[in-house]
């Protein structure tokens, strides 16, 4: 198994780079997908939320207001902790199992994390892949294809690991300035180098 870590800013495009590695033949550990999973109903996460605040946090069928939660914790250092709390020994447990799955194979396994930077590669991936856009691309996108305004675009950029600190520990950097021809042929590059 090679273990590759992959990061970016929201609005850098780093899902879609996810998506065209796994078409080349990556096994995808997508963090986000696992707390989807960790957060379904009945879910001892789910429970533990469910517990902290409240059937505020649920929308009408009984699933997990996602937005809802957000208000809840966005603005405020104690609720953020609290959730923290609650879903990063899980997630950090999942992925640890599904990594562990993987060890006996020959596969690439991509560990696909916005907090990858954060945490300090706390899965020791033996490199880590960086989806780099300037901060005004990364707004742009943003606003025109997840319908953020320009301050909450701002905001949520400002609040993430600032961009130098990323490129940083990058040992791959994909710059997604460009159009998806332009991406494809950099994540082609890249296969060659980290692809069996």
């Amino acid at each position: 198994m090679r273990l590759v870590g992959l990061t970016g800013g929201i609005g850098s495009g780093k899902s879609t780079v996810s998506s065209l590695l796994a078409e080349r033949g990556a096994v995808i550990i997508d963090a986000d997908a696992v707390v989807r999973e960790l957060q379904e109903p009945g879910q001892p996460v789910f429970d533990a939320m469910l517990s902290r605040w409240g059937e505020r946090i649920l929308q009408a069928d009984g699933s997990l207001d996602r937005k809802g939660v957000a208000a809840i914790v966005f603005n405020d250092e104690v609720e953020l902790r609290a959730l923290e709390n609650i879903v990063h020994p899980a997630l950090r447990s999942e992925i640890q199992r599904r990594i562990e799955a993987q060890r006996p194979t020959d596969h690439v396994v991509v560990l696909d994390m916005a907090l990858l930077t954060e945490k300090a590669n706390p899965y020791d991936a033996g490199e880590i892949i960086v989806v780099d856009v300037p901060p005004d691309v990364a707004v742009a996108r943003l606003v025109s294809r997840r319908g953020f305004s320009v301050e909450d675009a701002k905001r949520r950029i400002t609040a993430q690991v600032e961009r130098a600190e990323r490129l940083a520990i990058a040992d791959h950097v994909i710059d997604n300035r460009g159009d998806l021809a332009d991406l494809e042929h950099q994540v082609d590059d890249l296969w060659r180098v980290i692809g069996r």
